[in-house]
């Protein structure tokens, strides 16, 4: 008797498409049916009139209060202070300077987070040494034919980014130095980086700014002036590194005692075992807390508006006392809470491609 296989036959149209996906995470059970209903009333009824207020009832055009509507938003208010809110007082005149800092920054970042683009070396050395002092001259001025612009004029979300970028890069390598002091074996080296990272880490940021704004220039001598915006950047930078050292600390632990006997097996000194070997492993581990303490650093700069330097979440709340635009907070705070939201949300999303990209997981270590 002869057997003839049959064609297979296509699956059930109820398990695949929208249809099976619904039915494999929203409806695979009593339970979960009803949490799914639930929820999505409870997403509509609150979300329902967000929407209405934030997109359909919105105003969007105009040219002063007089252009909105009661019952909706008044982006017109966002409209109208974008580039204060941008720039906040750089001469309008040299706006293009932050411009062309940022743009650079953002070309650079993407020469460095796009696989395919070649000589990531390059790409690291400009970003690291040569950009900072491109933009140093391009943001204050005063040579090459710029005119100086001093750093009280600095605002709004230049500086958020300002102090953001420059915090970030400080306090990473300072915070492996800590970690890797707190691992060492020299006693004097360990108790030191321990006093620093507890002392640091038991004071809150507030009080680290007012102390560099209010407190340090005490001890300088007579006459001798510091900047605000610079007393900010250490006073944020050594806080941080501090918190960056542990995160760092947790990866060192994190690495097996054998790539350590290994290295010293293959007769490598102190430096280029930590460099070659246990570092690169660390940090790849670390990602993960290193992006977590980047997000909480950018979300902190808003607190320098206790020593008067006027970032964007400080700029858009000086704007909402203008006579001119008084009971349009809510808008101003929205927009801030978008800006932030949009940057940390990019740095989260990021720092999961690059954990996938370098293949962080480590479940199959012997």
């Amino acid at each position: 008797m002869k057997y003839e296989l049959q064609p297979t036959l296509p699956p059930p149209a109820n398990t695949i498409g929208a249809i099976g996906w619904a039915r494999k995470h929203l409806f695979n059970g009593p339970l979960n049916s009803i949490a799914t209903v639930l929820l999505a009333w409870l997403a509509f009824t609150i979300l329902a009139p967000v929407v209405q207020w934030v997109l359909i009832d919105a105003n969007w055009t105009g040219t002063a209060r007089e252009s909105c509507t009661d019952g909706g938003a008044c982006w017109v208010f966002i409209g109208q202070r974008i580039d204060q809110f941008l720039y906040g007082f750089y001469p309008d005149s040299e706006t293009w300077r932050l411009d062309l800092a940022f743009f650079l920054l953002l070309g650079l970042i993407l020469w460095l987070a796009i696989p395919k683009l070649p000589a990531k070396g390059i790409a690291a050395l400009i970003t690291l040494v040569i950009y900072p002092v491109i933009a140093f001259f391009l943001l204050t001025g005063g040579s090459f034919g710029l005119e100086a612009v001093d750093t009280h004029q600095w605002g709004g979300l230049s500086l958020t980014l300002v102090l953001a970028v420059v915090g970030m890069v400080a306090s990473l390598p300072i915070g492996v130095l800590l970690a890797l002091g707190r691992q060492s074996d020299m006693p004097i080296v360990k108790s030191l980086s321990v006093v620093y990272i507890e002392i640091w880490r038991g004071v809150p940021l507030i009080t680290v700014l007012f102390m560099a704004s209010v407190m340090l220039p005490l001890f300088f001598p007579e006459g001798m002036t510091f900047d605000k915006l610079l007393r900010a950047l250490i006073g944020i930078t050594m806080f941080q590194s501090a918190y960056m050292a542990e995160v760092v600390r947790g990866g060192l632990q994190a690495i097996p005692k054998g790539q350590y006997e290994a290295a010293d097996a293959l007769g490598l000194g102190y430096w280029q075992k930590m460099i070659l070997i246990i570092l690169p492993q660390a940090l790849k581990m670390m990602i993960p807390g290193i992006v977590n303490t980047f997000i909480a650093l950018f979300k902190d700069t808003s607190l320098v508006l206790i020593i008067g330097l006027f970032d964007l979440l400080a700029i858009v709340q000086a704007a909402t006392n203008d006579p001119k635009w008084i009971g349009y907070a809510t808008e101003g705070y929205v927009f801030v809470a978008f800006v932030f939201w949009i940057f940390c949300f990019s740095m989260s999303r990021y720092s999961q491609h690059l954990e996938k990209r370098l293949h962080t997981g480590h479940g199959n270590r012997a």
